[in-house]
């Protein structure tokens, strides 16, 4: 396994990764979440090549996307409230459906840590619906701890 940028040739593979991750969330949050996906193949090739917006991929020997992972890389420069740190947020992170317990989102979650130190990054941030206990048991097993919770009451 070998893990890179996304290029192009990989917008289909991550376009059925995407509608994969995007049915957990309609699963456990239907009344929030149609089935879809996140990104269409246009904003895809625009995401590729914005480097602000790396997305790394894990390809096997044929170069067949097994998993990845959308990071943003961000900062509040000048902000009356807000430290000036440099963050590395995981936008979205999903291994193969099939593929799951292989250690490939490990190796996707390093890498992001490991994009995030040589772009000076302070932290790495993330998201995750408390409706997917598994990713978050994952992202505990990975070190991450709870930085805000969000909250909410159905009406």
């Amino acid at each position: 396994m070998n893990i890179r940028r996304a290029e192009c040739r990989d917008i289909p593979r991550i376009g059925e990764l995407l509608s994969q991750v995007n049915m957990v969330h309609h699963l456990g949050r239907p009344d929030i979440f149609k089935i879809g996906r996140k990104y269409n193949d246009a904003e895809l090739e625009l995401l590729i090549c914005d480097n602000s917006r790396p997305i790394l991929v894990a390809v096997d020997e044929n170069e067949r996307v097994l998993g990845y992972a959308f990071c943003v890389l961000q900062q509040h420069v000048n902000s009356d409230l807000m430290t000036d740190i440099r963050t590395l947020y995981i936008d979205d992170l999903c291994v193969d459906e099939a593929l799951r317990g292989k250690h490939i989102g490990k190796a996707l979650y390093e890498a992001a840590a490991d994009l995030a130190r040589r772009e000076g990054c302070y932290n790495l941030t993330l998201n995750v619906w408390s409706c997917n206990e598994s990713a978050m048991a994952f992202y505990r097993s990975c070190g991450l701890v709870p930085q805000k919770v969000g909250m909410e009451k159905i009406l």
